[in-house]
């Protein structure tokens, strides 16, 4: 017999690299309809140590990536278990865990989060449920976006939902399928650059706003061969490092010019992206914290409403719905659609350590 409860920790580390999402979740399921209570809820940032040992670990030798995925599996044990105990936490059924994207080439075969080992049961002396993406790519999907899913299960009442974090991405309905893509790159460009100012990102947008738009590197970065694909389509750090800020570094302008453009570029490619311009759409993310970024997506989409929620579904809606996608794995559902990553079929993906 299934439950009908289920409390769990969802955690993710997303790409932007501000730290580790950790929400107490609560999900219930009466009719076949899943609801959910967020409970307590946070983000524990990364130490700066860590920030750059996560930045340059695409460029790690298999042996370095061995011993930083065993590292960081003790530091994210660690954090959830303060979690839990801070938060006097009792009775869960699972740590639903992302872990840290370090690789991925899903044309290639291959992806991986660091963070997913066995070993996190133990540290955290919980049930563990992880390491969600690999087994996608084996059914020859992107292995992403897996948070489409929890878009039609948990926030149908939107037409599109668009997550802005380290990328944009987005879900949506077409033709009673679910469909999800990366867009764009996000904070993980516009961070990149408000480092290089001293900041560690741009407040609300302001550098960005404070700069000029430079038609020709906004040319050049919309003509980009990622725009041009179909979807399933995803993006790892790799795009960003090997070709968006070497094309971004050939234009000698100020930096704040290049932010500016940029951000123009990122609304812009959400707009092309989305098959019908009217309607509800849900964004989440710390990029909707950027009221620059915000301000020109709805000057690209004038009819549709952009809806910004309560501040925990903000923060921590990709924590909710990893929660979500090992409540479905405990009950041997589908998580994963093939509509989304371009898998052979839908699956049940992840693995339960503990």
């Amino acid at each position: 017999m299934l439950k009908k409860t289920y409390k769990v920790i969802g955690v993710m580390s997303g790409t932007s690299l501000d730290g580790v999402d950790l929400a107490h979740i609560i999900f219930t399921i009466k009719n076949d309809k899943w609801d959910f209570q967020i409970l307590e809820c946070e983000t524990i940032s990364y130490s700066s140590e860590w920030v750059n040992k996560l930045k340059i670990a695409v460029g790690f030798s298999d042996g370095e990536l061995s011993e930083l995925n065993q590292d960081y599996t003790l530091l994210l044990g660690q954090i959830i278990a303060n979690f839990i105990e801070k938060h006097k936490i009792e009775d869960l059924d699972a740590i639903c865990s992302h872990g840290h994207t370090i690789l991925h080439q899903p044309q290639n075969g291959f992806t991986l989060q660091i963070g997913n080992l066995p070993e996190i049961a133990k540290y955290t002396n919980q049930k563990v449920v992880c390491d969600f993406r690999v087994q996608d790519v084996e059914f020859g999907g992107q292995g992403a976006p897996l948070v489409p899913i929890g878009d039609k299960i948990l926030f149908s009442d939107y037409d599109y939902c668009l997550n802005l974090g380290g990328f944009s991405n987005i879900s949506f309905e077409q033709n009673g399928n679910r469909i999800a893509f990366d867009i764009s790159p996000v904070n993980t460009v516009l961070n990149f650059y408000a480092n290089q100012l001293g900041f560690d990102f741009d407040d609300k947008g302001q550098i960005s706003k404070s700069g000029k738009l430079n038609p020709e590197l906004l040319n050049e970065l919309n003509a980009l061969e990622y725009y041009k694909k179909s979807f399933p389509k995803s993006l790892g750090f790799e795009f960003v490092k090997e070709i968006v800020l070497p094309l971004i570094e050939e234009f000698h302008i100020p930096i704040e010019d290049k932010m500016h453009t940029f951000t123009e570029h990122i609304a812009l490619q959400i707009a092309l992206s989305l098959h019908n311009q009217s309607g509800k759409l849900l964004a989440t993310g710390g990029g909707t914290y950027n009221d620059f970024l915000i301000e020109n997506m709805k000057f690209h989409l004038p009819k549709m409403e952009i809806i910004v929620p309560n501040k925990k579904i903000l923060e921590f809606k990709e924590a909710l719905i990893f929660g979500l996608l090992g409540v479905l794995k405990l009950r041997n559902e589908i998580n994963v659609l093939k509509s989304v990553t371009g898998a052979k079929i839908d699956h049940s993906s992840g693995k339960i350590f503990g």
